[in-house]
């Protein structure tokens, strides 16, 4: 027969050490759920975390504004720079040389403008002085005719008195002669009235050769008149060619702001060939050297402020709830693992990163499938990382942002227009002169 005791026994010890191991195991189990329970509750309750986020930096392209050839190149990769600092230049004699050109040109056009103000002087005076000169002939001509058709009108006056008396001394003459024929009269009366006569007579004629005289003396006054008026005429055509030089003058003013707007253009071009940085920070992105032929906008090289990086973090659209515009958050670089960076959300993007893609979804095709969304999130350190621990752009970092605070907005404050109007004078202003 089979011994069937000290198995019933094992079995039976192995049942009562499970059954005292159970209440070990169910402790241990609740223990662990309230210690997680209690993690999360306090560690874990307010914060969001993603592994998507990289550092970016706000970069500046440098690009040349006009053509031309590396003539000296002062930089390389990683060199720090300020702004200002000289980056490149380029061969800039063909563009000295349109300035040269452009310089002669505006000479000689204000040297013309000085003839033709001289000229217009000249001209002005001398015009002037014609028409005044003409303008006085024609009044000491008017003058002398007014002056003569008085005398004429005095000579016509004393000649019909000589005339008046003319014909009573004629009258009295042949009256004391009929008497005298007739024995009434005497000699003495008739010799008086003859001597009255022929004085009668006599000034009759004086006073028509007085007349003629004055006829002509006027006719040669009007012909002085016309000669007069026609060399007023002449020279207040003379006058216009003040008006001529005048227009010329203007042209050649106007010729001169031309040359002098092209002057500054050349100038400008020639202040393009000496390349600066527009911003401070660390080349990269330079793939040129001395000799190169660079065309206008192609990219140069790249000036990196990693002194001003910031995070973007790319969080699910499910994550983002409770954040905040400036809720504390905490990040640690793949490259320093043992580092923490601090900072604040100052921005949270207008859309997700698909919608901003170069070929974003088009979920009204019929083939969609809902795949969770995710939004970058801008954080901003508060203070520039430190020497020992730079970053650059592009790494790899874990953020956690803490959303105990919900007092913050979800969207910037818009601004106003006083404000938007300042903000862009003070970016014209300050615009570099070279990027």
């Amino acid at each position: 027969m089979v011994d069937t005791s000290g198995s019933s026994q094992s079995q039976a010890k192995k049942n009562r050490n499970r059954k005292q191991r159970l209440p070990l195991v169910i402790g241990i189990l609740t223990i662990s759920v309230i210690l997680t329970a209690a993690y999360w509750w306090l560690f874990m309750r307010n914060r969001v975390s993603t592994d998507n986020a990289y550092v970016k930096a706000d970069s500046a392209v440098v690009s040349s504004r006009v053509p031309g050839t590396i003539f000296k190149l002062m930089v390389d990769n990683d060199d720090y720079v300020a702004v200002g600092d000289v980056l490149l230049q380029l061969d800039p004699r063909d563009y000295q040389a349109e300035v040269d050109r452009k310089q002669a040109a505006l000479t000689r056009t204000e040297a013309e403008i000085e003839v033709a103000e001289v000229t217009i002087r000249i001209t002005e005076s001398s015009t002037k002085a014609q028409v005044a000169v003409a303008q006085a002939m024609e009044k000491a001509a008017r003058d002398r005719e007014t002056e003569a058709r008085h005398r004429l009108e005095e000579f016509q006056q004393y000649r019909a008195a000589a005339a008046a008396e003319y014909t009573q001394a004629k009258r009295d003459f042949d009256r004391y002669s009929n008497l005298l024929v007739g024995g009434a009269g005497s000699q003495q009366q008739r010799d008086k009235s003859s001597t009255a006569f022929k004085k009668a007579s006599a000034q009759l004629e004086a006073a028509d050769a007085q007349i003629s005289a004055a006829r002509a003396a006027l006719a040669a006054v009007l012909q002085e008149i016309e000669r007069a008026r026609a060399q007023l005429e002449s020279a207040l055509a003379d006058r216009l060619q003040v008006d001529v030089e005048e227009n010329k003058l203007a042209a050649l003013q106007a010729k001169r702001a031309e040359m002098q707007a092209e002057l500054r253009l050349a100038e400008l071009n020639l202040s393009y060939c000496t390349i600066k940085a527009p911003i401070a920070g660390y080349i990269a992105q330079k793939r040129i050297q001395v000799g190169d032929r660079v065309q206008q906008g192609g990219a140069l090289l790249a000036v990196v402020p990693l002194q001003e990086v910031y995070i973007e973090a790319n969080f699910k659209e499910t994550e983002l709830e409770n954040v905040r515009l400036g809720q504390t958050a905490e990040a640690r670089a793949d490259l320093y693992p043992d580092y923490t960076y601090r900072g604040k959300v100052v921005g949270i993007r207008a859309g997700t990163g698909a919608a901003f893609s170069l070929l974003p979804p088009e979920n009204a095709t019929g083939n969609w499938i809902k795949v969770v969304q995710r939004i970058p999130v801008k954080i901003k350190l508060d203070a520039p990382p430190p020497p020992d621990y730079p970053l650059r752009v592009g790494l790899s970092l874990e953020v956690t942002i803490s959303t105990a605070n919900h007092t913050g907005p979800r969207l910037m404050a818009e601004r106003t227009t006083t404000k938007s109007a300042g903000l862009h004078s003070s970016e014209s202003s300050n615009s570099p002169a070279n990027q």
